[in-house]
């Protein structure tokens, strides 16, 4: 069913998938909330627009269950687990430490704290399913474009230094730790304001798209 990746995942690669995968998931973040709140609502833990969890999830993914992409039960299964165990451990961390829940899974049928539930572990089964399918080869596909790897280097060194900068902010700012960084607030600052403004774009297209599939829905149904 499953077309396995060709060749050596390297730590290159390792890397743009996390990049690539923490804004994607971002991204479906957004049009998620958008569509149950009808409204943007900026889910991320960092400032900027990223969630690590997906681009931790994802390169891990593709490089532990890359041997069973041509088993797509075994793939469902083992990436169903492997989504939720890493959605639990995050959702449990993030809350001793900062008291707060990110996402809150308590009224949903058998879920465990309301960190994961058994409705999202199906959602992710299908959803490695769908990965491996159709934006593994993609996003392989987008790698390769990356002119010489220096320049593929040269912009993760970027993305890291500002993904680590903005996490540290963020835990200072979610600590209550009163330090007077002003070149941490002014980063923090920026990516907020940029990360809201490409949120509210997709929100926007969010609603405007669900709006049209409802007329049309409602038509047909006429």
């Amino acid at each position: 069913m499953t077309t396995p990746l060709i060749g050596h995942i390297s730590f290159y690669d390792m890397n743009m998938y996390f990049f690539i995968y923490a804004f994607l998931g971002w991204i479906a973040e957004v049009i998620y909330a958008t569509l149950k709140t009808g409204k943007f609502v900026n889910r991320g833990f960092l400032n900027g627009p990223v969630c690590p969890i997906y681009g931790v999830g994802m390169a891990f993914i593709v490089l532990f269950l890359n041997p069973l992409a041509e088993k797509w039960w075994l793939l469902f299964i083992v990436g169903a687990l492997f989504a939720t165990l890493l959605e639990l451990v995050t959702g449990f961390v993030l809350d001793k430490l900062f008291h707060t829940k990110w996402w809150d899974y308590s009224k949903e049928h058998f879920n465990i704290k309301g960190y994961v539930c058994l409705r999202f572990t199906f959602i992710w089964g299908f959803a490695v399913l769908i990965l491996f399918n159709t934006l593994v080869p993609l996003t392989d596909k987008l790698i390769s474009l990356v002119p010489p790897k220096w320049v593929g280097y040269s912009l993760l060194i970027a993305f890291w230094l500002i993904i680590l900068t903005d996490f540290t902010a963020t835990v200072i700012q979610l600590k209550g730790v009163k330090k007077d960084i002003k070149e941490l607030d002014r980063l923090s600052a920026l990516l907020h304001k940029n990360s809201d403004a490409l949120g509210e774009k997709v929100s926007d297209i969010t609603l405007s798209v669900s709006e049209k599939l409802k007329t049309l829905s409602e038509k047909i149904k006429n």
